[in-house]
């Protein structure tokens, strides 16, 4: 393995965009109006956002519309929450679908989660499986979404109320039975509590536009942060060359128990070496000395 091949992430053509995909309002079971959650999220600072209201019955089936919201600063996608019966523990799933038409059909009778799924990747979303750990998913489970573009990693709600934000590993066992996958991680606030501004995706696109920022969702062209922020990402001579903001370490992990890490105090950069990973896959996680991670997307060998 010869040359400098920069990973598919960095490589990407473009800019970086900010942005939130799992977030609610008060058209399902949010605390505030969309043009107030679009206008706390510009405020803090984000280039986009997906407003991501529960796509129930009981909320009249609701795709928020944000378009007035945009600027020449600031956009919006459509999306929202799915859900249908049902998942191996008996409860209705949590499927998040960014980029959805505002003509998207109504949960139809018996439709079950891997079919509402497949019909929304087929309306053109980005289908993330939300949560897992929240609600217990387990790897069959997440198996049978066979129309998911990711995962969400880290979701800052559950972390705030109930302590279970991680899907981390749901990622992981996803990757090793072959299914190619990114990682995402969001906020999910409904700002009745301290869950907004936790977690979020840095998005690599050519312009701040819906249909850029999709397209990009769609080719993995994005890592997760809760802070920490990925400079550059060089494959040369056998080893992955990283520049970050400072960290306390700067790991590779694979499949099961593969790992490589650099630690120290402040750390702004590591070479690791990637002999391990030869015929699998690899992801990067940064760490902050406040314990705020960034997570690269998945590399394969």
């Amino acid at each position: 393995m010869t040359g400098d091949t920069m990973l598919a992430t960095f490589a990407a053509p473009g800019k970086f965009y900010r942005g939130n995909l799992h977030t609610h309002s008060n058209r399902s079971d949010g605390a505030l109006e969309p043009q107030e959650v679009c206008r706390r999220y510009k405020e803090a600072g984000y280039d986009f956002l997906c407003l991501t209201d529960h796509f129930l019955e009981s909320f009249d089936f609701p795709l928020t519309d944000t378009r007035p919201f945009r600027d020449e600063t600031f956009t919006t996608i459509i999306g929202a929450e799915l859900h249908a019966p049902n998942t191996h523990l008996g409860e209705l799933w949590h499927i998040l679908a960014v980029g959805l038409p505002l003509d998207f059909a109504a949960t139809g009778a018996g439709e079950t989660g891997p079919q509402l799924a497949r019909r929304a990747a087929e309306a053109g979303a980005f289908v993330g499986i939300a949560h897992p750990q929240w609600y217990g998913l387990n790897t069959e489970d997440g198996l049978s979404i066979d129309a998911a573009h990711a995962v969400e990693i880290y979701n800052h709600t559950c972390e705030m109320l109930s302590a279970r934000p991680d899907g981390v590993a749901m990622l992981d066992h996803l990757l090793t039975e072959g299914r190619k996958l990114t990682g995402f991680a969001a906020d999910d606030a409904h700002f009745k509590a301290d869950d907004c501004f936790g977690g979020w995706v840095q998005v690599k696109a050519e312009e701040l536009t819906p249909e850029a920022l999709l397209a990009a969702l769609k080719a993995g062209h994005y890592y997760a942060s809760q802070g920490p922020e990925i400079l550059s990402a060089v494959i040369r001579d056998g080893k992955l060359h990283v520049e970050t903001t400072p960290a306390r370490s700067i790991v590779l992990a694979g499949r099961a128990s593969f790992s490589e890490v650099v630690h120290g105090e402040g750390i702004t950069s590591a070479t690791l070496d990637l002999s391990k990973f030869a015929g699998s896959w690899f992801r990067l996680v940064v760490t902050a000395a406040d314990g705020k991670r960034a997570w690269s997307q998945p590399e394969y060998l």
